[in-house]
């Protein structure tokens, strides 16, 4: 039995344009690989943009297709390609849902607990200057609404001259405990929790991915924060196969989502003993009771 882990041409070994932090996608692989053999499956790592005959895996999951943002038409439109010959995991639908930040929107409606987030869709200089006064902080990140990674993004101070920021943005104020505490990012497989981590960035920055000099750690989640990332989970009206909730401590203490990360988010193999064999079971059933 044949599935495809969708890559990129920036994270595949051996491309003459991989990306620094593509080890995370080494990472992944050899979590994977054993547990799917084992239960019968063999998984095979092939960029999103390759002409493959998608009919002969039995199933395709989104791993590091890293460059979709600057190519999300097309990227979106290749996902329902592949999905009209194979299993796709997470959907396209839910992809397509998830590619643009503005999803955010939908999970405050259903009572999801955000930072406070301004969006603009075309950043003038009038604009860039009103967002400092509507959020009322001297300090905001400029986020692109398509984006990941830190791409394009900037911590910027009031007063401080803006950058070009040709995309559309959201905005919003800098927490500290980013820098004091961390992003707690919590990893669910078919619903349920495979393991917790907090990413802490390097001394002096603010971005927490290890692209930047970001480190990782295990944590065992309270009650209460664990119940906050399962009830942003729960606002979906169904369970994604692979999902890494993102949040951030307000100063009361209570957590803050940041991202509901569900086209290609690193799920920290190296944090949780257990996803390879969690995937490679879910997916199994998957396939099992189609």
């Amino acid at each position: 039995m044949k599935i495809a882990y969708l890559s990129s041409q920036v994270t595949q070994p051996g491309s003459p344009i991989r990306r620094s932090d593509a080890f995370e996608h080494d990472y992944m692989m050899r979590a994977l690989r054993p547990e799917f053999a084992e239960r019968g499956m063999e998984i095979s790592d092939i960029c999103w943009d390759e002409s493959a005959d998608w009919a002969s895996f039995e199933a395709a999951l989104i791993g590091t297709t890293w460059d979709y943002w600057d190519r999300q038409a097309e990227f979106l439109s290749t996902l329902e390609a592949i999905e009209g010959q194979t299993r796709l995991f997470n959907p396209a639908a839910l992809v397509r849902w998830n590619s643009d930040k503005t999803y955010l929107k939908d999970l405050a409606d259903r009572g999801a607990n955000l930072i406070p987030t301004l969006w603009i869709d075309d950043m003038t200089d009038d604009q860039y200057e009103r967002a400092f006064d509507v959020l009322g902080e001297t300090q905001l990140v400029f986020k692109r609404q398509v984006g990941a990674g830190a791409s394009g993004q900037h911590l910027l101070t009031s007063g401080a001259p803006a950058p070009d920021m040709p995309h559309p943005m959201m905005v919003q104020p800098f927490l500290p405990t980013i820098q004091t505490e961390g992003e707690l990012s919590f990893i669910f497989i078919d619903g349920d929790l495979s393991h917790a981590l907090i990413k802490r960035a390097k001394p002096g920055d603010y971005r927490i991915q290890s692209s930047y000099g970001g480190q990782e750690e295990t944590i065992v989640p309270s009650r209460n924060d664990l119940k906050a990332a399962r009830a942003v989970l729960d606002t979906l009206d169904e369970t994604p196969l692979y999902a890494r909730v993102d949040m951030l401590r307000h100063p009361d203490g209570s957590l803050l989502l940041m991202e509901l990360e569900l086209i290609e988010p690193y799920l920290y193999p190296e944090q949780g003993a257990r996803l390879g064999e969690r995937m490679a079971k879910a997916v199994a059933a998957r396939l099992k009771g189609r």
